[in-house]
């Protein structure tokens, strides 16, 4: 009579329509003063308001459950649930077990609550530990239980394991929500080819995809490149056998865009009857993907909504294309836009003050990244040690590196390269020697890096034995970079003759690198017929580049061989080769200013030139006398 009489208490009914846990506690201290603090009911229903809804609060679920006197398995259900939706998957455990202790054995939801919990900050053994118990209880053919430990193993990324579960399922192979886990699973470890075999196995069964299907084989679409599976998962949408939502349509643009099919992508686009911030990025990087630049800053000026990472984008689409003044200036108008960057977009402005020499700016930004709490991760710290370096600012990118508590490979051939390009060949062989024994395998562009050290403090033996230990040592085969160093190191240490046959005995064909660095060093060593073989094979291979003429122009002036020079002018201008202008920049007061040769564009060059004529008349009074020779400028 009493249980049929709670079952209608207003009580129960107040509980189910709280909004709040101040309204909860004031039913509970209700249920209090009436003397219904114990009952199971209004037990039951405190802790699933707390355990279940948004606003409600599994400690003080706890307190209620460890008053009552001898709670049911679907009370021990309901807290671990609540531990495991608020991941706390230890407390879910420990309740586990303490339900164990008391002989209270689990049902088919104890363990489905329980995996739930189980996500990539929680130890696998757990969850290996819970599947044992599992099979234990008798619920290893249970459908809702092999669903949770699919899912369970394919976040934790033990993607064996889970497709282990997935073999042994009969009741839920006819469920597109479990194969939708496991080719969820494969995309998250990047085992693109086994989720496209899986949702192809899926097709034979003749099991009917959902809209979470189709997305996540638009995903491996966009890894693998796969235009033809793209359009064929666009063939479900097309006949009508799915109906398109955002999240789907973005994801065909997405894929289409990935795989360089940007007709078929802006189709798409065009034809989506709504359209967020990540529609419109997706188009953007099809464009920038394709080196369309041009076109997806237009697309970039008309998107109604901006955020971070359609930013980012675009000013990484600049910095790929060497575009560096123009990827500034577009960090400025997004801080105007008051958007905020993120680590991703402090990479891409760092590599464009490295490569414009944007000291200053490359400053603010290592501040803004700390006092905006930016993530300062290993990509980060490797782009701010490129940056001071490249900047000339050495102290300040090996104080980086000191204070990196994570490095990677990238980040010691960072402090090597950037130790070797300012000159300080002996601290780099050194931070070299220090990355092995670290036990860290140096790569290709590592071994760039020692090899220009050695260069630009003449240690030829050192380089010698450094690019036979890449293959002996590494298995690193050279590539035709590690040639261009060994005969730049060569050539400026006089072996012109050694460079030379180690041109001739390359097993690649060399580039214009290749003979430049002998050019170089012929013109270091004023070795005029080797510079013209050189100069020749330069010509092969870039005709239309008037810097090698003017290379060898310069050697013949300086070995006093007017009459080639004349004729290799002649030649010059019979062929309208011209030299292509200098171009230098400077930073001044956070805005990087570039001067061309001869160039008068700039707003203040009539005050430049008005300097460098005075300067030039002070140095002349100081008794300097440029080395002119010969004006070989077209």
């Amino acid at each position: 009579m009493f249980v049929s009489t709670m079952k209608t208490d207003p009580l129960l009914d107040r509980i189910s329509i709280c909004k709040s846990m101040d309204q909860l506690k004031q039913i509970h201290l209700q249920a209090i003063v009436r003397g219904l603090s114990l009952n199971p009911l209004i037990c039951f229903k405190l802790i699933v308001f707390c355990c279940t809804r948004d606003p409600g609060s599994v400690n003080y679920a706890r307190q209620v459950f460890d008053i009552m006197p001898e709670p049911k398995v679907f009370i021990w259900n309901m807290m671990i649930k609540g531990y495991s939706r608020t991941n706390r998957t230890e407390y879910a455990v420990s309740m586990y077990v303490e339900m164990l202790r008391r002989d209270m054995k689990p049902d088919n939801y104890t363990f489905p609550f329980l995996l739930n919990g189980f996500t990539k900050r929680v130890g696998l053994e757990f969850g290996k530990g819970i599947h044992c118990h599992v099979c234990k209880f008798g619920f290893g053919s249970n459908p809702a239980v092999e669903t949770s430990l699919m899912q369970m193993y394919s976040l934790r990324g033990d993607m064996s394991a889970a497709r282990m579960v997935f073999d042994t399922c009969l009741k839920t192979k006819s469920n597109a929500i479990i194969w939708n886990i496991m080719i969820a699973g494969y995309n998250r470890s990047k085992w693109f080819n086994e989720s496209r075999k899986l949702f192809h196995e899926m097709e034979k069964r003749r099991i009917e995809p959902t809209c979470v299907t189709l997305v996540s084989m638009l995903s491996v679409c966009s890894k693998l490149k796969d235009t033809t599976s793209c359009k064929y998962v666009h063939g479900y949408i097309y006949d009508g056998r799915i109906e398109p939502n955002l999240v789907l349509n973005n994801a065909l643009v997405d894929a289409y865009a990935a795989c360089g099919e940007m007709d078929a992508a802006l189709s798409v686009f065009k034809n989506m009857k709504a359209r967020d911030v990540i529609s419109w990025t997706a188009i953007l990087s099809g464009f920038l993907n394709i080196g369309k630049l041009d076109l997806a800053r237009e697309l970039f000026d008309e998107m109604p909504v901006r955020d971070s990472v359609s930013w980012t984008a675009m000013i990484d689409g600049y910095v790929k294309q060497n575009r560096f003044k123009e990827a500034l200036m577009l960090f400025k108008n997004m801080q105007d836009a008051k958007v905020e960057p993120d680590e991703f977009t402090m990479v891409s402005i760092l590599t464009a003050c490295a490569n414009t020499g944007a000291l200053e700016l490359g400053k603010w930004v290592n501040v803004c990244i700390d006092k905006n709490k930016i993530k300062n991760d290993v990509f980060v710290g490797n782009a701010l040690i490129d940056m001071y370096f490249k900047c000339g600012e050495v102290g300040k990118a090996v104080d980086i590196f000191n204070k990196m508590p994570k490095r990677d490979k990238f980040t010691w051939t960072a402090i090597i390269v950037g130790y070797a390009i300012n000159g300080f060949g002996n601290e780099a062989i050194n931070m070299f020697n220090e990355m092995l024994n670290a036990s860290i395998k140096p790569d290709h562009i590592c071994y760039l890096g020692v090899l220009s050290a050695c260069t630009h403090t003449g240690m030829v033996d050192e380089g010698r034995k450094f690019f036979a230990d890449m293959s002996i040592h590494h298995g690193i085969e050279p590539e035709v970079e590690h040639y261009g160093c060994m005969v730049d190191l060569l050539g400026r240490a006089g072996l012109l003759a050694q460079a030379y046959d180690l041109i001739n005995t390359m097993p690649v064909k060399p580039n214009s690198v290749v003979w430049r660095a002998l050019l170089g060093a012929c013109g270091i060593h004023k070795d005029v017929d080797l510079a013209e073989i050189a100069a020749k094979k330069l010509i092969e291979l870039e005709p239309e580049n008037g810097g090698v003429y003017v290379l060898l122009c310069n050697i013949y002036a300086a070995c006093n061989r007017w009459d080639d020079l004349h004729k290799l002018r002649n030649i010059m201008m019979i062929r309208g080769v011209t030299k292509t202008p200098g171009c230098s920049s400077i930073e001044i007061y956070g805005t990087v200013n570039e001067f061309m040769a001869r160039d008068r564009s700039h707003c203040r060059s009539e005050e430049i030139y008005s300097m460098v004529e005075m300067m030039t008349e002070e140095l002349r009074v100081f008794g300097y006398a440029p080395e002119i020779g010969e004006d070989i400028n077209m």
